[in-house]
């Protein structure tokens, strides 16, 4: 699965935490690429659901907005998107 976010927003460093990791902030970090945007590639099997958040510099959370494949789920605004 890829995930992409524009170069400056959220800005400062922006890390993508999920059940893939175990929720640990920094361990999947978004990289700056020549076309304008941050992005990073996460390996997991096909067919499985994903639930994952942006985490920014200064403890900002965000969440997807563009993939196609996303729905909110519960209160906390968590993400699923099935790859």
């Amino acid at each position: 699965m890829t995930f992409v976010l524009p170069a400056d927003e959220p800005p400062g460093r922006v890390s993508v935490v999920g059940d893939f990791n175990d929720w640990r902030p920094g361990v999947h970090e978004l990289r700056r690429r020549s076309n304008g945007t941050r992005s990073l590639a996460v390996t997991v099997p096909d067919g499985t659901p994903v639930r994952f958040r942006y985490l920014a510099e200064g403890g900002h959370w965000s969440n997807e907005t563009d993939h196609p494949r996303v729905s909110r789920i519960g209160d906390d605004s968590l993400i699923i998107a099935t790859v």
